[in-house]
């Protein structure tokens, strides 16, 4: 039975936490990476790493895409210049690689940074007066749609659902988002040279995972206002494309895959 839908997800079991502890140092590598659909436990897991790297004295700076959104300001103007559905967090495009890979660049050259930190409730980033000051010996980034490829124009000729079908029926979100992949991302890729990926069932799983994240958002700040169950739905429906497009390559770009049962539980 699966775990009632306002729960967090649980921690992953210590011997799997250790494994890819294992994996990620004898990669040799100062920076990793974790992707996975939305809901996997990528934030879970690096939590657990950051911890098992504390305990042995080493400061692991642990950096979520999320984090790198563009302000709601520039969405807005993305909205209104090339594309609606732009104004919407989270699809390739949306995300400030600049400053990612700025502030991966400072950390491995052993600088104190601030690290950038997005409110997905008011849907901004934060100032940066409020943004942590860290230096780090490794530096994990996690992110749902790390490494994934751009695709190629005969795949972006059919939508891939009703949303795209009826808000995008010439493909010019899609056909932006997927020249953003193409050209914009991979800069930020080159700096992500080991990946474990959390491969879940399917993107069937996602709407349902993703809508317990918001409950575990809605319960830890109960004082404000999360999305909706048909706001989620929706929300996910702008990630289908890439998310089956991540479930169809990476297992063959990332230097290790996991796969995830329902219930996430490990199975490899």
């Amino acid at each position: 039975m699966a775990a009632p839908p306002h729960l967090p997800a649980p921690d992953y079991p210590g011997s799997f936490v250790e494994r890819v502890d294992t994996w990620m140092q004898a990669s040799g590598r100062q920076v990793t990476a974790i992707a996975g659909l939305q809901g996997t436990g990528k934030s879970t897991l690096a939590a657990q790493l950051e911890r098992r790297a504390t305990g042995r004295g080493e400061r692991l700076a642990v950096l979520s895409i999320d984090d790198f959104y563009l302000g709601r300001r520039e969405r807005l103007k993305l909205g209104r210049e090339v594309h609606p559905l732009l104004a919407t967090r989270g699809p390739p495009g949306t995300h400030d690689v600049t400053l990612a890979c700025e502030v991966i660049d400072a950390l491995v050259a052993g600088h104190t940074v601030r690290l950038p930190r997005f409110d997905k409730i008011a849907d901004r980033r934060l100032p940066p007066s409020r943004w942590p000051r860290i230096a780090a010996d490794r530096v994990l980034l996690e992110g749902w749609f790390l490494k994934v490829p751009a695709q190629s124009p005969d795949q972006l000729a059919e939508p891939v659902n009703a949303l795209e079908r009826t808000e995008d029926p010439d493909g010019t979100w899609r056909t932006w988002c997927n020249r953003a992949l193409a050209e914009d991302y991979p800069a930020l890729w080159r700096r992500l040279p080991w990946l474990l990926f959390l491969r879940g069932p399917g993107f069937e799983t996602v709407p349902a995972w993703r809508w317990q994240q918001e409950q575990s958002l809605q319960a830890a700040n109960p004082r404000r206002a999360t999305m909706s169950r048909p706001q989620v739905d929706r929300f996910v429906r702008l990630f289908e494309r890439v998310s089956r497009h991540a479930l169809a390559t990476l297992p063959t770009i990332a230097q290790h895959t996991v796969r995830l049962d329902a219930l996430r539980r490990p199975l490899d």
